[in-house]
């Protein structure tokens, strides 16, 4: 097992505040699956908007929290980092359900099983929760692309 903090979080994934979500990697099996930790706090930038009355994080936030933990995953199993001429692409989101708001305070726990490895396209498995329920899990799929 690895586990990844944020220094080695940095250096792998492009993302930067406020589109980085990962906190830490506190599993990691290289080819199989991630466990990863986002700590939601009242100070992330959509909370002032997404909702003043009940702040809850977007679905969409959600989604691209699971995709970086994936990420992490390939380029850990691969042996690779990211470089400045490439970057990842989504190229499916397959059956999305939301079971459950997550809200200011919650460990939101972001967990990745690698399905499929081929011809460039990475297939996972994903699941967030909080306290062991669920509150999003879906199929997702990417690429990595090189850019000129």
């Amino acid at each position: 097992m690895t586990i990844l903090d944020i220094h080695r979080i940095l250096k792998k994934l492009p993302h930067r505040y406020p589109f980085l979500l990962i906190d830490r990697v506190v599993e990691l099996d290289k080819g199989k699956r991630i466990k990863a930790i986002k700590n939601v706090t009242i100070n992330e930038p959509f909370f002032s908007g997404h909702f003043p009355r009940r702040p809850v994080m977007p679905g969409v936030l959600m989604i691209e929290a699971l995709a970086q933990a994936a990420a992490l995953l390939s380029f850990e199993s691969l042996g690779e980092q990211l470089d400045d001429d490439a970057v990842v692409y989504f190229v499916g989101i397959d059956g999305a359900r939301f079971k459950r708001p997550v809200e200011p305070g919650d460990q939101l726990v972001l967990e990745a099983w690698m399905e499929r490895a081929k011809a460039g396209i990475y297939k996972y498995k994903v699941r967030a929760s909080v306290d062991g329920d669920t509150a999003v899990e879906a199929q997702l799929m990417c690429t990595v692309r090189k850019i000129n």
